[in-house]
């Protein structure tokens, strides 16, 4: 009953959230690529490889959890070295960078959306014979699909925030019965657990396995591949004997940018050669940030620019790229965590973490308590 009521109401609340839906892709941009796909429209070629594979379907929402994927995949074709994957993800810089890290193994695509008439038609295109979704990702109609098939359903990297689990609570009639449908939930720690099983899940079905995340050998390849581009930072923004200190905003919102220049340009009466490096959590946010920075007579570069120039004077650089953040924290002096002070619940602190950098954020880490 609860999924017919969620089909029966789901093209209203599409038109509702269509508009702004749509004005997000809009300014991420690429949204035409491959547009299709999420409403279960498939190229005959697409169609034609994925019938001559039975694929685990792995779900990643954007970058971070994309690259979750990405290295999950990677461990489970080292156990099985025919694997074939299928890599859904929802917004446009997740597919970009899924397109461009992803092995041949691995088929990139547009997360369908989740109405049971596209959902049941991705299946029968996808076939997959296992299905794992990265985080706490779950849609009803996929979860009911894959109950239907006999696929198994599993989630990986399971974190929930004390908000999530406040208001999973709240509509607990509703996504208790999605719930009940997952064979396994893997979580990072035992406070996971323990959430997951006050909202219903069965104790035998949750294990406690640790963060994907915080395994260092993905940060090991990163550095490796950026050592280039930090190196080359390091000498373009060097003087003579010295090196400029760089005060690094990783995974900005809206907000935290004025209050960066603002402390930025008081400890710079102490530090004449610090340098502001700005990577906001979401890139379509370029210009605004760029006329803050204006405001603050600040001169800005972007970083696609400044691995080009071998010369630079800016007292500001902000990451305009996706999916490489993690090879830019090389470069930091210290790292300022993002979502901690004008957002609540903070940003991953384990990347600059593993980079060996010290890191300062406001009085909202809700979502990572246990390194904060």
């Amino acid at each position: 009953m609860i999924r017919f009521i969620y089909n029966l109401f789901w093209p209203i609340g599409l038109l509702f959230f269509l508009p702004g839906h749509l004005l997000k892709m809009i300014r991420r941009g690429g949204y035409r690529q491959k547009f299709g796909q999420r409403l279960g429209i498939y190229d005959r070629a697409l169609r034609a490889r994925l019938s001559r594979q039975r694929s685990t379907w792995l779900h990643a929402v954007s970058v971070g959890e994309v690259n979750v994927a990405l290295k999950l995949a990677n461990a489970l074709r080292t156990l099985e070295p025919d694997l074939h994957c299928v890599l859904t993800t929802t917004t446009t810089t997740g597919f970009t960078l899924a397109c461009k890290n992803a092995p041949r193994w691995i088929e990139v695509m547009y997360t369908p959306l989740d109405y049971w008439p596209i959902m049941r038609h991705a299946f029968s295109v996808i076939r997959p014979v296992r299905i794992i979704l990265v985080e706490a990702e779950i849609w009803p109609n996929l979860a009911a699909q894959a109950h239907a098939h006999r696929v198994p359903l599993a989630l990986a990297n399971a974190r929930v925030s004390p908000h999530s689990e406040r208001r999973y609570r709240q509509f607990r009639l509703f996504i208790a019965p999605t719930f009940r449908l997952l064979d396994l939930v893997c979580v990072p720690e035992r406070e996971d657990a323990s959430r997951w099983a006050a909202l219903g899940i069965s104790r035998d079905r949750i294990r406690v396995t640790g963060s994907i995340k915080y395994d260092p050998a993905e940060f090991d390849n990163a550095q490796r591949s950026g050592d280039a581009v930090t190196a080359s930072l390091e000498d373009a923004w060097s003087t003579p004997g010295s090196k400029h200190p760089v005060l690094f905003g990783g995974s900005t919102h809206r907000g935290e940018e004025e209050i960066l220049a603002k402390v930025f340009l008081r400890l710079r009466q102490q530090f004449p050669s610090l340098r502001l490096f700005i990577a906001p959590r979401h890139v379509e946010r370029l210009r605004e940030i760029r006329g803050q920075m204006d405001a603050f007579r600040l001169d800005v570069t972007l970083a696609s620019e400044a691995v080009t120039h071998r010369e630079l004077n800016a007292d500001c650089l902000i990451l305009d790229t996706t999916g490489e953040l993690q090879r830019w924290y090389g470069i930091a002096t210290v790292v300022f965590m993002g979502k901690s002070l004008t957002a609540h619940g903070g940003q991953n602190p384990v990347e600059p973490i593993l980079a060996g950098k010290p890191v300062v954020f406001g009085p909202h880490m809700e979502n990572f308590a246990t390194l904060a």
